[in-house]
């Protein structure tokens, strides 16, 4: 997987995004990822949610898709700059959601959930990069999955 959001984390109440640092006794000291970065202590009492567990509900099979591949669906498609204006308007999150992931499940992806995936996009491609030899990686694996069909 191009990029590893195991120690990249969203923390309830708190925006922006956060890098798990190290454990604590008490909670996990966590690293906000903007360009003054800031430190905390997440505690029990934060709702807290790894990157790495969080998917997007599709309308195939699966039923979801893992947030790190939309990343990566997002990050071929569109690079470095979204196709979202100054102020996007509901009609432009659900343009550009179809556009990364055709099949994602309108009824339960609300807006409010592509805006959250487009800032978390920003932040990622920002602070934690995606790797050109992932990219290549999950394009061998595809050509390998197709040799093998």
């Amino acid at each position: 997987m191009p990029i590893d959001l195991r120690q990249v984390a969203a923390i309830s109440g708190q925006s922006g995004l956060y890098r798990v640092v190290k454990p604590t006794r008490t909670g996990v000291i966590m690293e906000s990822l903007e360009e003054t970065p800031k430190t905390m202590v997440a505690q029990a009492r934060h709702r807290m949610s790894l990157l790495d567990e969080i998917s997007i509900y599709t309308t195939d099979e699966e039923g979801t898709v893992a947030l790190a591949e939309v990343f990566d669906l997002i990050h071929e498609k569109y690079g470095d700059e979204l196709p979202l204006g100054e102020k996007p308007s509901n009609e432009e999150y659900k343009e550009f959601m179809t556009s990364v992931l055709p099949n994602f499940d309108d009824e339960r992806v609300y807006v409010s959930d592509m805006k959250k995936l487009a800032a978390w996009y920003h932040i990622v491609n920002k602070y934690v990069g995606f790797t050109e030899s992932a990219a290549s990686e999950s394009e061998e694996e595809e050509k390998n999955s197709e040799d093998n069909a």
